[in-house]
């Protein structure tokens, strides 16, 4: 029996109408325009609770400029802030592809919250359980990756492969080899490889893909040579494509003389199926806020892992936590490239990570992983049942895929740009792809393991209803959003650094004085 046949014999509910939805707007003014000299709320202290007395020399000369507001405003004005925003507790959000935005189980914020208040200069012997909660995750990584050990200092996924490539260049300096000045890392990769190496004064090297969607290896073969330092590559990339001759490229690679670097922030869909040093990687990276289920909290603050091989272990960044005669401890590794972050890591996340894999044990890992390939698979399967989708390459696809509208576009003018801001109309998110578009009119898509059936039926309707839109009306499709609290956004200011107020002290003076 085929897929589509095993599809066709699932059972059919009922389908629903598509879902109204129409978005809050409240034109909510920034909080400092909000504020008022005088107004304040009121902060109880908890019982046995004592002022602090700071000493001199960390007194501010004068109160921070921060904004005046009764406690009933800034509750009003957050929440009317909330309901201006889509996000994973609202919507069906499996268009954040690349990203897999998972539930996130409401618990484990509980015991994020318990360690909210320790200061990262406390003792260390002040602090042994969240210590031991380093040290364990640590080893539960290792163990998911095969690598000997892991840091969690990375505050990021680009951070922790800012590290990875950090260590590359050390381990090549030591053994007298920092002539090495290439990188090579593929088109479907995440942007973060080449970003990270240029950064660090590589020169990049990217594969292209082949007529199957994966890599060169011809191109591979031509480019390793004595000035390789390494290879970075994401697998699966963000085509959802997983390469099975990893191996090869890697032992090429090495053959060059070369280190392997295992981008995993796509690993949610092989946990417990393959392992990056099983496969001869000499290092790798995981995304705690992707894979392991701690929040992306609007982008920040995430959560990295870098893993090493032993060989690699004396320059991982530290500190990291060693663990003797019952006593855990901060450590330096022998050759560490520093801190890459400030202090330890990010420990409400780091937490949420370890709750979040300790409920689930190995085998629910594995079923994690089986459920999000399923879901993609029936996805897919929908996706392409309808007329002006397309997914290139037409390869069995692991946790997510890069679809293409190029049909639609041809037929009706309509971008796929267009497409996800029609479907914002209906409550839910949509992404195209990194720039360049090497697929053209490109949607990536990723619904993980939280998504029921139901839900992705939800989603497909929609994306069907809109590529119908698109033919009958495409004007309509292009003027879209409808139901939304911003219509059309001017992107002219974007690209005009000049323009940017990233605080709102630069936006009183480029825009207010």
């Amino acid at each position: 029996m085929n897929t589509a046949e095993s599809f066709a014999k699932l059972p059919v509910a009922p389908k629903p109408p598509l879902r109204r939805f129409h978005q809050a707007r409240w034109d909510e003014p920034i909080i400092f325009e909000l504020s008022a000299p005088g107004r304040r709320g009121v902060a109880v202290p908890g019982p046995g609770a004592a002022p602090v007395e700071l000493p001199a020399s960390v007194r501010r000369a004068e109160p921070p400029k921060l904004p005046e507001m009764a406690q009933l405003h800034v509750l009003r004005h957050y929440l009317r802030l909330s309901q201006e925003n889509l996000g994973v507790d609202l919507n069906i959000d499996v268009g954040q592809g690349t990203c897999t935005m998972k539930y996130s189980p409401k618990v484990n914020d509980r015991f994020a919250g318990a360690v909210a208040e320790l200061h990262p200069l406390q003792h260390e012997d002040t602090v042994q359980g969240v210590l031991e909660i380093y040290w364990r995750l640590e080893r539960m990584l290792a163990e998911i990756s095969g690598m000997a050990r892991v840091s969690l200092q990375p505050g990021s996924g680009s951070a922790a492969i800012y590290a990875n490539i950090a260590m590359i260049r050390a381990y090549h300096a030591a053994r007298g080899e920092g002539h090495r000045d290439q990188v090579i890392t593929t088109m479907f990769s995440h942007p973060s490889n080449a970003a990270c190496a240029k950064t660090a004064g590589y020169e990049v090297i990217t594969l292209m893909p082949d007529a199957e969607g994966l890599p060169d290896i011809e191109a591979l073969r031509a480019a390793a040579g004595p000035r390789t330092a390494a290879l970075m590559i994401t697998n699966p990339e963000d085509t959802g494509i997983f390469n099975p001759r990893i191996q090869e490229f890697v032992d090429l690679v090495h053959e060059a003389g070369g280190l392997a670097c295992y981008d995993q922030a796509n690993a949610n869909g092989i946990l417990g199926i393959t392992r990056a040093r099983d496969a001869g990687f000499d290092l790798c990276h995981f995304n705690l806020h992707k894979t392991f289920s701690t929040p992306h909290a609007c982008g920040g603050p995430a959560a990295g892992a870098c893993g090493v091989s032993e060989e690699l272990a004396p320059f991982l960044p530290g500190p990291v936590v060693g663990f003797d005669d019952g006593t855990y401890r901060l450590e330096t590794p022998a050759a560490s490239i520093g801190k890459v972050r400030p202090f330890l890591g990010v420990t409400p996340n780091i937490v949420r990570a370890y709750a979040w894999i300790m409920a689930l044990g190995g085998e629910g890992l594995r079923q994690v992983a089986e459920t999000a390939v399923l879901n993609n698979n029936y996805l897919m399967h929908r996706i392409l049942a309808i007329p002006g989708a397309s997914a290139p390459w037409g390869r069995r696809r692991v946790e997510q895929v890069r679809y293409s509208w190029q049909e639609l576009t041809e037929e009706t003018g309509v971008h796929s740009e267009e497409i996800g801001v029609r479907a914002a109309d209906f409550g839910v998110h949509y992404w195209t792809s990194h720039h360049p578009y090497v697929v053209p009119e490109p949607f990536t898509l990723e619904p993980t393991e939280s998504y029921s059936k139901e839900d992705l039926d939800e989603y497909a309707d929609i994306l069907a209803h809109v590529a119908s839109e698109a033919r009958s009306d495409p004007a309509f499709v292009k003027e879209a959003p409808y139901n939304q609290s911003v219509h059309k956004i001017d992107m002219t200011s974007l690209d005009d650094p000049g323009e940017w107020a990233p605080t709102w002290r630069a936006y009183v003076r480029k825009h207010l004085s």
